[in-house]
């Protein structure tokens, strides 16, 4: 889960939470609020009950209370807070909807009187204190939006480095700020640009000792040819083929930790073809296919060849009889051979220059490449020994 989901999650908690505490507390200072204009002014119409034939103190009562008597009132939008009927009576207190006054209604036989009160200064304080329950919210989704802001520069962040990551050496990261993102962003363009520089001088390193083993060795090729000792001859062919392959294997070794992939779509089949192209079969017998279901495969056409060549040259390296069988199910393509099981744990093979002690012909690159290879595709490669055939499996993760 991203930052961003993080945030905005805790964000609407935090913000439900505060909703819920602000109602809560409005409700139950309405209720107190309420409840103490109810006391009060009960004691108010209880002393206007004592006195109702006493005009003139009936009128001090309103003065005194600030009690303003109203006429021609209607009862629309209030609220009742409280109601009681009498003998020779009846009372009303309602409360108007958002404002800070009561009315009062008292009938008593002939009589009636309809009473605004003043302002509460309870009440105000209750107004106040909604009003900090609400800039509480207000500075909290401010806050919200601002930790926004300072986490904004995080997707950039990301997706240059990604873009670093899947070969584009040249991503800079154009981020100018004082904090520490901007000092995260500076660190990564100076790494970046010291790697840059250090990969394109491997880059050429690796052309250069390239060419310059190459050139040797054809150089050798060809004085062999003028030597007329038949077994000198074939041991020194041997040599040089033995040196070019190796020069190759390190220099493609090499190669796949800088190639970015060229991904297409193409099939299982169009695969297990272009993978034999690349070998020199003296007997197409040795190799048996079987395409019970064939796919589709997103991947480098190029190198995913070259793992599947080297899993086949490896089988026919090393079986006891043949054919060898390369299998298409869905998903994944085996490669079968009869042979001895592997005497070390399958992880031994993947590394550099490791082989079976009895089998000295190769350098023990080939599953490594193979390996190296499948991990930028994400692909797996699965290896199991069953009824005396070992069993090297290429799974497709994002077959079709």
């Amino acid at each position: 889960m991203s930052i961003l989901k993080k945030i905005s999650i805790l964000f609407v908690l935090s913000f439900i939470l505060m909703i819920t505490i602000g109602s809560w507390i409005d409700n139950i200072n309405s209720k107190r609020m309420d409840n103490l204009v109810k006391e009060k002014y009960l004691k108010v119409i209880e002393d206007i009950f004592r006195n109702i034939e006493n005009k003139n103190y009936i009128n001090t009562i309103f003065q005194r209370n600030q009690l303003e008597l109203l006429k021609d009132f209607k009862i629309s939008n209030e609220e009742i807070i409280y109601e009681q009927n009498y003998t020779f009576g009846h009372i009303l207190i309602l409360k108007k909807t958002f404002d800070d006054e009561f009315i009062i209604k008292i009938n008593y036989l002939d009589e009636e009187y309809v009473l605004k009160t003043a302002d509460e200064e309870n009440l105000n304080d209750k107004t106040i204190l909604n009003l900090l329950v609400f800039l509480d919210i207000f500075t909290l989704l401010l806050i919200f939006l601002y930790i926004l802001k300072l986490l904004s520069p995080l997707k950039t962040i990301t997706k240059d480095i990604k873009n670093f990551a899947s070969g584009n050496l040249s991503t800079r990261i154009n981020i100018n700020s004082n904090d520490e993102i901007g000092t995260l962003a500076n660190s990564f363009n100076n790494m970046a640009s010291s790697l840059e520089n250090s990969i394109k001088t491997r880059e050429e390193l690796l052309r250069d000792i390239g060419h310059e083993l190459r050139t040797p060795i054809a150089k050798g090729k060809f004085a062999i040819e003028k030597i007329d000792d038949f077994s000198q001859k074939e041991l020194l062919k041997k040599i040089f083929s033995d040196l070019e392959t190796l020069t190759n294997e390190l220099i493609e070794l090499e190669k796949l930790n800088l190639a970015k992939l060229n991904l297409t779509t193409f099939s299982a089949e169009t695969l297990v073809l272009e993978s034999l192209g690349k070998l020199y079969l003296d007997d197409e017998s040795k190799i048996q296919i079987e395409i019970n279901e064939d796919f589709k495969i997103d991947a480098d056409l190029y190198y995913i060849s070259i793992a599947l060549k080297n899993l086949i040259d490896n089988a026919l390296k090393y079986a006891t009889s043949f054919p060898i069988i390369i299998k298409v199910d869905k998903n994944e393509i085996c490669v079968l051979n009869k042979g001895k099981s592997l005497s070390k744990e399958f992880e031994y093979y993947l590394k550099p220059f490791t082989q079976e002690l009895s089998q000295r012909d190769g350098f023990g690159l080939g599953l490594s490449i193979v390996k190296k290879i499948l991990d930028k595709h994400h692909f797996q490669l699965l290896y199991s020994y069953e009824n005396e055939f070992n069993i090297f499996k290429i799974h497709f993760t994002n077959g079709k």
